[in-house]
């Protein structure tokens, strides 16, 4: 089996890591952005805003979410566009792209009981699904769990035994090598179909995405097994692959230059790749701040404070994440 499809069944298949909930935070098998601070979706909320009174996004556009897992990050927005502009949530639409009916369900009980029948959330297989003739789409950490194939000098790895072999000829995949000047390492499977359904599905739309990895493609492999806030590298002589398959999250660093170029060759633009520091701030996340400072007490804003000091911190989540950001006109 080609360790494309062993991944995916990893992540997706019948008894996938992906097909349950698993809960994100301390308690859970890692932090994201969303289970650090309500403040990451309120700055994308100041953002839609903005790309409203820009006249780019139509205040009937659908905001949605892709791979929303619990549907933390699509509710904090929109409790935000709630606070900042109200009248919005009369208009506005919101969904959720999600694949399995079980995360569906558990997502609609929970908008149920954080907006009773205020909000009403769409949800879609697929974005090919979705009827609008403008969309803003966000995703948290979507490309690191695309599939990927292992490359090592010339060939590409299979799974024999629970042991990656390097054994397979695959042009294509020396190709990307050749082209990223890499001799070893992860090469996702799926970008290119992923942005191909989404510039073929709605007309006019931004797409905003925020992952770990660089825009210039390391020559070495970053894939990696997360269990409970422990990190074990895939080729870890201590990491039992049949046991962690299925049950822990697995993921790599994302060359976002395959990203860019996946989504141009569809006619997309790249207007803006930057680390996850500058993004928010220049979102507001610090105006934001300063709202609350001077309506909460001392208490909360400096609890706030340190969340939102994880997000933009260099040597913290500041550096190591970056957005992307595209459009389609």
């Amino acid at each position: 089996m080609l360790f494309s499809e062993y991944i995916h069944e990893w992540l997706y298949g019948k008894n996938g890591y992906y097909g349950s909930y698993h809960p994100i935070g301390k308690k859970g098998d890692f932090y994201t952005a969303v289970s650090t601070s309500k403040f990451f979706g309120g700055s994308i909320a100041q953002h839609i805003i903005k790309r409203i009174d820009e006249g780019f996004l139509a205040p009937d556009s659908i905001i949605c979410e892709i791979g929303a897992h619990h549907g933390y990050l699509l509710a904090d927005i929109i409790e935000f566009l709630h606070t900042l502009r109200p009248q919005l949530l009369q208009t506005l639409r919101f969904g959720i792209i999600e694949r399995f009916d079980t995360l569906q369900t558990q997502q609609k009980h929970y908008f149920e009981e954080s907006f009773g029948d205020a909000v009403t959330l769409e949800h879609y297989h697929d974005v090919t699904e979705i009827e609008a003739s403008c969309a803003f789409f966000i995703a948290n950490e979507i490309f690191d769990a695309f599939a990927c194939e292992l490359f090592y000098k010339g060939k590409i790895g299979r799974l024999e035994e629970g042991k990656v072999l390097f054994d397979v000829e695959s042009p294509e995949c020396s190709e990307h090598a050749l082209k990223y000047k890499k001799d070893r390492g992860e090469i996702a499977v799926g970008y290119e179909a992923f942005a191909q359904s989404m510039s073929s599905s709605i007309e006019k739309f931004e797409f905003m995405s925020f992952d770990y990895g660089e825009l210039d493609a390391r020559s070495d492999f970053s894939i990696r097994v997360y269990q409970e806030h422990k990190v074990y590298p895939l080729f870890d002589e201590t990491l039992d692959m049949t046991k962690a398959f299925g049950t822990t999250d697995i993921t790599y660093d994302v060359n976002f230059s395959h990203v860019k170029e996946a989504f141009e060759a569809q006619g997309l633009k790249c207007v803006q790749y930057a680390t996850q520091l500058v993004a928010l701030v220049e979102m507001g996340v610090l105006d934001l701040l300063s709202m609350l400072k001077e309506k909460a007490s001392d208490e909360i804003y400096i609890q706030e404070l340190e969340k939102v000091k994880v997000l933009i911190t260099p040597s913290l989540m500041g550096e190591r994440f970056k957005m992307i950001r595209f459009i389609q006109e």
